[in-house]
């Protein structure tokens, strides 16, 4: 009979730990006994002191007590919270550091989920500026009578941790902050309670545009009635240069979700105007939009460059959203389509298509396993398609349907290095070998990377 397993580690005690690698959420991960341990704030090469808060078969994770011998990349974190806040988990590692990181981190996924060896991985394509390029806000409110909180949630918790400003929101955006706090204390308007579910404000939502300096509040709120807008209105166009619109967001619902169904324009304008390359976009409180312009005209240009169009293909763009890339496809191609299943996202892409003159497009909504044979069936035959799936990635459904229109490329944007790896891995048996893969940082000082993927039909 086999010796039964014992772990190595024992909750409460602490252990000295050299860490490998990063974790797929930023976390450091060492091992003890060739038992993994995952320890919050370690970084890779250096040797740490953690104390063991909690303990499984597989694995354990540690609080960081000490650094013994610190990375040559471990720098102060300039944010004042980033210890409590959950925003961002990199702060502490130089940025040359982060885009090394993530590119070991996309590399990792693609040999040890996808298997697939000598795919070249190409170094991050970083931020010129990795501070101050979120262009949307989302702050939650809360208190009582006696306390008024305006920040982010605390790591892995709903408790708030108040701010005056935070380093990665462009600058419009942290202008607000302060003047919604004068506001609530100086007229007495109540946080809302989410345990209680009473009070009045819920959310501060913010949004900037880059290009236009036009800048959007949104205020989310409990209840359809909140008194002083006018007033919050004066003292944000007193101390918010740029101010373009002011919105109410109504939520009433006991949920998660930040924005309600209905919303009504108390000053300005419904929506702010931002581009991305030569493309212009009207942003209302509820559109999508890449939270960082910059990089996200990166991620664009190289999706651009592996679709390689000449002028006369027909692009098919799945998951399409609000058609940024198909439109941006369509500059180039002889036709572009765009699939995506929700609904506003393709009512906002046709009005995007319009806005910007982009007259040979076409968008459809559905699911792509069923419009991709229907447009096959319609005399279509896509030369180059480019997939832009959510965070789970693409159905298998979908891969087959792919697959088996047969186009000569196929461009794969993910946001998840995990599953861009086993769908890579999967269009390999189908037919598809990966060419190369760029991993680009949209979100400087968090775990998260974005990528662009190249995949090409193999002549049979």
């Amino acid at each position: 009979m086999a010796e039964k397993f014992k772990v190595p580690v024992e909750k409460g005690k602490t252990y000295t730990i050299d860490i490998l690698r990063l974790g797929s959420n930023g976390e450091g991960v060492g091992r003890v006994e060739n038992f993994t341990v995952f320890v919050d704030g370690a970084l890779p090469g250096e040797t740490v002191t953690a104390r063991i808060t909690f303990v499984k078969k597989q694995y354990a994770t540690g609080r960081l007590e000490k650094v013994q011998k610190p990375s040559e990349h471990r720098v102060k974190p300039p944010c004042s919270v980033y210890a409590e806040c959950g925003g961002c988990q990199l702060q502490h590692l130089s940025y040359e550091g982060q885009l090394a990181e993530k590119r070991q981190q996309v590399q990792d996924a693609v040999e040890r989920i996808g298997k697939l060896k000598d795919v070249p991985v190409l170094p991050t394509l970083g931020a010129d500026d990795p501070w101050a390029y979120r262009n949307k806000m989302q702050l939650p409110v809360g208190g009582d009578k006696r306390s008024l909180h305006i920040g982010c949630f605390a790591e892995k918790s709903h408790r708030i941790i108040d701010i005056d400003a935070c380093p990665i929101q462009k600058g419009g955006n942290n202008e607000i902050i302060p003047v919604v706090r004068q506001w609530m204390k100086e007229y007495k308007i109540p946080a809302y309670d989410e345990d209680k579910g009473t009070g009045m404000i819920r959310h501060i939502m913010g949004r900037t545009g880059v290009h236009s300096g036009e800048i959007m509040v949104c205020i989310v709120t409990a209840v359809p009635m909140v008194p002083h807008m006018k007033e919050l209105v004066q003292m944000l166009r007193k101390d918010v240069p740029g101010l373009t619109s002011v919105i109410q967001n109504i939520n009433s619902r006991h949920t998660n979700v930040i924005l309600g169904n209905k919303t009504k324009v108390i000053y300005g304008s419904p929506t702010i105007s931002d581009s991305i390359g030569d493309l212009s976009f009207r942003i209302s409180a509820q559109s999508f939009f890449q939270v960082n312009s910059e990089q996200a005209q990166k991620l664009y240009d190289t999706a651009l460059s592996y679709a390689d169009l000449k002028g006369n293909e027909t692009v098919v763009d799945v998951y399409c959203g609000t058609g940024t890339i198909t439109l941006f496809l369509a500059e180039r191609a002889k036709f572009a389509y765009g699939i995506e299943i929700v609904e506003p996202a393709i009512r906002d892409a046709v009005k995007n298509a319009r806005d910007n003159g982009v007259k040979n497009a076409h968008f459809m909504c559905g699911d792509a396993a069923y419009k991709l044979p229907e447009l096959l069936r319609s005399g279509v035959k896509p030369d180059v398609i480019v997939i832009d799936p959510p965070r789970a990635g693409c159905e298998e459904k979908v891969l087959n349907a792919i697959a088996s229109v047969r186009p000569k490329r196929v461009v794969y944007v993910s946001c998840n290095p995990a599953t861009l790896a086993r769908d890579l891995a999967y269009m390999k048996t189908r037919g598809y070998e990966t060419q190369k893969v760029q991993p680009v940082d949209m979100f400087p000082q968090t775990h998260h990377v974005e990528t662009a993927c190249l995949m090409s039909r193999v002549k049979v």
